[in-house]
């Protein structure tokens, strides 16, 4: 799909076109996008189509009576989702439901401190790049124990040690960072598989916006969800990748067709 060619439109008419016309219950039905504007943009135009007398006054009051009554999808970004699946499961990873999310100023107090711990010198070894460098790592799905098996050099091994420790000190204190948001709930997903069964009876049909900004990360998590009923559709155009500095991987997309060769290809 091209620029203004009509992606969000897609899916959320295909939402709406799922509840109206095939009876798909709304709560089996799972919209995933990048940011909290367009997820709010998804929600009001499926309310539009699926309720007519739908007003801009009475948006909160329906949107809070559809989400009781189960009346619309699970419509959000990654993070978001992930979010409300870890507040219910983390227990099992071992981390408090009561964990809170670090900003990036607490990220680096905490780097900070633990390069202090560990005897290392900020002015030679910046927090914010070591942050950086942990921070691709998460979005690869790269654990500590994974990057410091493949550290290469004195570098990476001074991030190595620091990623170790940061990790130790989060869980520690039911702390989270943005990165260990999806990074957890994959690792949730594939250490116990009857909390992903749980998520993939739930979510029967899964929609993706801009497919081609999806990273490692983002990529297995949908994959996984989607394993078991392989109802997944997704809108997006290989020639607007924005996110490569977090890690988005233009292959996804690409590859699409290779990951489900049953796969309907419509160009918009």
């Amino acid at each position: 799909a091209g620029a203004g060619s009509g992606k969000t439109k897609t899916l959320t008419h295909r939402v709406a076109y799922l509840i109206k016309n095939h009876h798909i219950p709304p709560r089996n039905i799972l919209a995933v996008t990048f940011t909290n504007k367009a997820a709010g943009e998804m929600t009001e135009r499926i309310m539009r189509i699926l309720h007519p007398n739908y007003s801009e006054s009475d948006s909160n009051k329906i949107r809070y009576n559809l989400y009781r009554n189960s009346d619309m999808p699970a419509i959000g970004t990654f993070h978001a989702i992930c979010l409300k699946i870890l507040r219910s499961e983390i227990e099992v990873l071992g981390y408090s439901k009561n964990f809170h999310i670090l900003d990036d100023q607490d990220q680096q107090a905490l780097m900070k401190k633990i390069l202090k711990e560990l005897e290392i010198d900020p002015q030679q070894f910046n927090p914010r790049a070591i942050l950086a460098n942990v921070s691709k790592a998460k979005n690869e799905l790269m654990t500590s124990h994974k990057f410091s098996l493949g550290a290469n050099g004195y570098y990476e091994e001074i991030v190595s040690k620091a990623y170790s420790r940061y990790q130790s000190h989060l869980k520690e204190n039911s702390g989270l960072d943005f990165d260990d948001i999806i990074m957890l709930t994959v690792q949730l997903f594939e250490k116990f598989p009857h909390v992903l069964e749980k998520y993939q009876k739930l979510f029967r049909y899964i929609l993706v916006d801009e497919y081609q900004d999806t990273n490692r990360a983002q990529y297995v998590l949908v994959n996984l969800l989607a394993k078991k009923h392989r109802n997944l559709c997704v809108v997006g155009d290989d020639w607007q990748s924005i996110y490569k500095f977090r890690g988005a991987d233009i292959k996804n997309i690409l590859n699409f067709e290779k990951d489900y060769p049953e796969a309907k290809v419509i160009h918009l």
